[in-house]
């Protein structure tokens, strides 16, 4: 609970980069290309949901 106010505003950040933390993570067996694949995909995504023009 460093650096939060309190244990409920610990715990609503947490919840909220937990799902946005997903979006990005990555298996770790995986070939250059893919990651980058993935990691456009990710942004592509993440855009879309945030309604960021993509680039």
């Amino acid at each position: 609970m460093k650096r939060f106010k309190s244990a409920g505003q610990a715990q609503r950040f947490l919840s909220v980069h937990d799902q946005v933390a997903n979006l990005f993570r990555r298996s770790a067996n995986i070939t250059a290309a893919a990651h980058r694949a993935s990691r456009t995909q990710a942004f592509r995504v993440w855009a879309e949901v945030t309604g960021v023009a993509s680039v």
